[in-house]
This record gives C-alpha cells, structure tokens and sequence, in this order.
C-alpha cells in the first residue's frame, strides 16, 4: 500500500467497509482548535484523534512533550474507533500531514501496514468538493491486536551510547532557527544533539500543501544521507511528531525503513546531562 492517498482516490473508495478515516487536524498553540475544527465539519464518516489525548502518553516532565502512549491503551482506542487489524485507514489533517503521519507511524509500530495519508489534507478535500459532513460518529467497537514493532524506535538511552557513531545518523526534523537554537519558544532549552543533521520537515512539501514528487524527495534526501543507508537514520523532532513526517516522506520517496527517536529534544533537553550544541 503506497503511503499516500488522492482525493479522488479516497473518494472512490468512501463506501469500503473496511475503511476508517481519521481527522487528526491540531494546533500546537490551541489544542481544543482541531475538535472544534471537526465538530464544524469534517470527511464523511471520519473520527477524531486528539494528539495529546488519544496519540500520545502522559508526560512527566522528562519524557518529552508528546511520549509515546502505552501500546495497549492505544490499541483499545484504535478498537472504540472501530479499528481492527482488517482495517484499512486513512489520517488527514490541515498542516500538510504534520499531525496524520504521527498515527501513519503509529500503526506501524502496532504492526498495522494497512495506513495511508490523505495528500494536501483537509484543504484538498474541501476544493475537492468531496463529501463533508458535519455529524458525530458512533463506530461499532471492535478488537484491535497489537504487534508491536519496537525495532523502528529507539530510546534516549540509544542515541547517548551511539553520539560518536557516524553511521547512527540523528536528523532533526525543526526548523532551521530552531535547530540552531535561535527562537526557541515550546522548549526550555534551545540547540540540538550534538551531530544531528537538519532536514525541515516543511521541506518535504511542495507549494500546494502535497508532498512532492517521488523523485524530488528521493534527490533531496539522498543529499541528507550522504553515505548512510537511509534505514540507518533516527529521525527527531521536538517531541517526535513532525519527525513521523520525515519518515513518511522517505516512505515516499521509495526509502523507507529509519527509526523514530520519539522523546526527540523535548525529553533530550530535559536531562541536564545530556550534551547540547547550537
């Protein structure tokens, strides 16, 4: 299954059985805007996944921004979702995929392929003129099995042991600024992990909202890679969201198989003794 999905192709299949579609629209500022955002209207038939409640963990100061949530919680919402392993789901969101390819990555590490992203997101779907409505969703409930992935993750623990190893190569999916610890404001400490490269996520998209082409992406990352296999990068972020984004990108782009530091800066700078560059 390719890791994006048209409108038009979406469309054509709204009346799949085995189809969930997932509104994952968020604002890193105002995180009640995407569930008010959905309750005005969203794509027929779609849920609502909240990225602090449904698709992250608790914090607890050290743990970064947005932990990952606890693989069997997860599963039981992806069941009240009406989720099961024989589901096929597609995430959308209104930041270009900022948000629906943290649950694109998510189900991945549940073991479920079946996942794809809505390109160009809610604002492709709404010149579309495709079928939006307005209306709550009850799904029938159902089981959701996790088989849990844990190889495509590392832990804080991993990235120290390997900061002098050139082929453990950590890419920080932040903005240039951010990176360079110039104008940090969700962090209390601004910089980097010493030796990450830097590839704005933003950069992945072209000036629609939609991804670029396979191709494009393929070039441009291959000049972030140099001569590391693209499944030796650990891709960060802040707090391991817009780094999902990179991964999908490179599932694009035909070079999948990298792994998720998901505590990203955001846990990394809450440790004192962890190393900081800018």
């Amino acid at each position: 299954m390719l890791p994006l999905i048209s409108t038009s192709e979406l469309l054509a299949q709204l009346d799949d059985p085995k189809l969930v579609i997932v509104d994952c629209r968020h604002d890193l500022a105002n995180p009640e805007a995407g569930r008010n955002a959905y309750a005005e209207a969203h794509i027929a038939g779609a849920r609502f996944a909240h990225l602090d409640l449904d698709l992250s963990g608790a914090k607890t100061g050290s743990n970064g921004r947005h932990p990952l949530p606890d693989a069997d919680v997860l599963a039981h919402w992806l069941g009240q979702q009406g989720i099961s392993n024989d589901s096929r789901v597609v995430a959308y969101d209104a930041s270009g995929g900022m948000f629906a390819a943290r649950l694109w990555w998510l189900l991945q590490w549940l073991g479920h392929d079946a996942v794809q992203v809505l390109d160009g997101g809610w604002a492709a779907w709404q010149a579309a003129g495709d079928a939006i409505d307005a209306a709550s969703v009850e799904p029938q409930s159902t089981t959701f099995e996790p088989a849990l992935r844990n190889e495509i993750k590392v832990d804080m623990a991993q990235v120290r042991a390997n900061l002098d190893d050139a082929q453990f190569l950590l890419v920080d999916a932040r903005s240039p600024d951010r990176y360079a610890g110039r104008g940090e404001t969700l962090d209390p400490v601004g910089g980097h992990i010493p030796g990450a490269g830097n590839r704005f996520f933003q950069h992945n998209l072209a000036a629609d909202g939609r991804f670029k082409p396979a191709e494009a992406l393929r070039n441009e990352w291959q000049a972030v890679l140099g001569d590391v296999p693209h499944t030796a990068i650990v891709h960060q972020c802040g707090s391991g969201v817009t780094a999902c984004h990179n991964l999908l990108a490179l599932a694009v782009a035909g070079l999948p198989g990298g792994r998720l530091y998901p505590g990203s800066w955001s846990e990394w700078c809450a440790h004192a003794e962890n190393p900081v560059a800018v």
